[in-house]
């Protein structure tokens, strides 16, 4: 027996999903583009995720490979603020309710149809349902019949799992080597499956509107930041690099895409604090032009607080007309801003954690202290060395290439392969190519769902 797109199922459970109310992060971004990379493979793909309690509990895309399952509707219903309100009442539901649905309406008519079922679980949140479901499995004679994944993308909740349960439920997984590391402290040692991002961030570039930015701007410099307003992610340092440089001489201005944590306020302050010209900008419309036409219009501020949602496409600009994109997180499970500014030819600034991808001066710069002058210094270092800035620009999309979600399910097959033969749910190893089925041309049956990029 080997896998193909005739004998195989996945499952994945996250809470996080593809509707605006469940994208919160990161999660929502990874379950979204894997579960279109495995539909597009030409596997049946089950997503479970808290979904918009006002959209179909049930929906099929990609010409019914993809099903979503929205869960949690009755209770979101009472918390109309996103995934992550009411996160607790949610939680048990899912874990109470998850498991018998699976096995009665996806795994037993999949085994009846003598089909390898692979369950890939997201996140504390789902720890407890992996358990349980194989408890239920194992209770009913058919636990070796399904390959159960859990997987990290970071540490979030690490303190409410029964880490020695769950090993025992699930093959556990994890996104770096920075993580598994981690998790070694937990008794575990964990398999790694990197993250991916989807193959159209690896399109051309608008360079034309990267360079009209850059010649509007009046600042020599201009450094991008996209994060979550966290302690943890390196706002501090790079508001006081903005402020160091321009100190220098060197007139720069940081374009700042944050979220509506109330740290925010704090880093703005700090940036004031500091004597930089601090302006906030909104725009009414979505379009790129209109949203890159705001942003050459406040070319005095020295710190940009964009607060608009920035698209794909618009990210990418960004990306590609930065000196510096500053993904300087101290803690970072794995660094998808690092890489799609590394897939749009852009220079990531990485915090040299979880970016495994990243190799100093090759195709990123790698920071190894928190102290804003290495930012200063490599940042000047670059403008005067052009022809190696454009090396690691160049090396950078090469990198990127590696990491689009296509080739990144190779290696999830691969680590499937090894627990399905060691279960015995195989005959012999998997051997599987991953193709797009001919019979399918997704582009033009089924509308492309808008590529996800993560705000970390």
């Amino acid at each position: 027996m080997v896998i193909d797109r005739d004998n195989a199922v996945f499952i994945i459970l996250s809470f996080e999903g593809p509707d605006r109310y469940s994208l919160a992060g990161g999660l929502g971004v990874r379950v979204t583009n894997l579960s279109q990379a495995l539909s597009q493979a030409g596997f049946p793909t089950h997503l479970f995720f808290v979904g918009d309690p006002h959209k179909e509990g049930e929906e099929s895309e990609y010409d019914g490979l993809i099903q979503l399952h929205r869960w949690c509707q009755w209770i979101s219903e009472y918390y109309p603020n996103g995934v992550y309100q009411g996160e607790d009442d949610k939680v048990r539901d899912f874990n109470q309710s998850i498991p018998p649905f699976l096995i009665e309406r996806v795994i037993q008519p999949a085994l009846a149809e003598d089909k390898l079922v692979v369950v890939l679980s997201e996140e504390w949140h789902t720890a407890e349902a992996a358990c349980l479901l194989s408890e239920k499995l194992e209770t009913q004679g058919i636990r070796d019949k399904v390959v159960a994944f859990w997987n990290a993308n970071n540490t979030f909740g690490f303190d409410r799992i029964d880490w020695s349960r769950l090993a025992k439920s699930a093959t556990i997984t994890t996104v770096s080597r920075y993580m598994n590391y981690i998790m070694r402290e937990k008794g575990v040692n964990p398999l790694v499956i990197p993250n991916g991002i989807p193959d159209t961030l690896l399109g051309k570039v608008d360079y034309r509107a990267s360079s009209r930015l850059r010649e509007r701007i009046r600042s020599e410099l201009l450094l991008t930041k996209v994060a979550r307003f966290d302690m943890t992610k390196g706002w501090e340092q790079a508001v006081e690099a903005t402020a160091g440089l321009n100190q220098r001489g060197k007139k720069t201005m940081l374009l700042a895409r944050g979220g509506i944590e109330p740290y925010g306020e704090e880093v703005l302050h700090a940036a004031r604090c500091t004597g930089l010209r601090v302006t906030d900008v909104t725009c009414p419309s979505d379009d790129v032009n209109d949203c890159l036409e705001v942003i050459s219009e406040n070319d005095e501020a020295e710190v940009l607080n964009i607060k608009f949602h920035c698209s794909p496409e618009l990210l990418r600009i960004l990306y590609h007309a930065s000196d510096a994109v500053l993904a300087n997180s101290n803690h970072e499970p794995f660094g998808l801003v690092g890489l799609e500014t590394m897939a749009s030819g852009g220079v990531a600034f990485t915090g040299g954690t979880g970016e495994d991808y990243a190799v100093h001066l090759r195709n990123a710069i790698v920071l190894e202290s928190s102290d804003p002058k290495e930012i200063e210094d490599y940042v000047t270092y670059l403008d005067g060395h052009e022809k190696q800035e454009e090396e690691i620009r160049t090396s950078a999309r090469s990198t990127a290439r590696r990491f689009i979600w296509e080739e990144v399910v190779k290696d999830l097959f691969k680590k499937i392969e090894g627990q399905a033969f060691i279960q015995g749910a195989l005959i012999r190893p998997i051997r599987t190519e991953i193709t797009r089925p001919e019979a399918i041309d997704i582009t033009r049956s089924v509308p492309r769902r808008d590529v996800l990029v993560a705000v970390s």
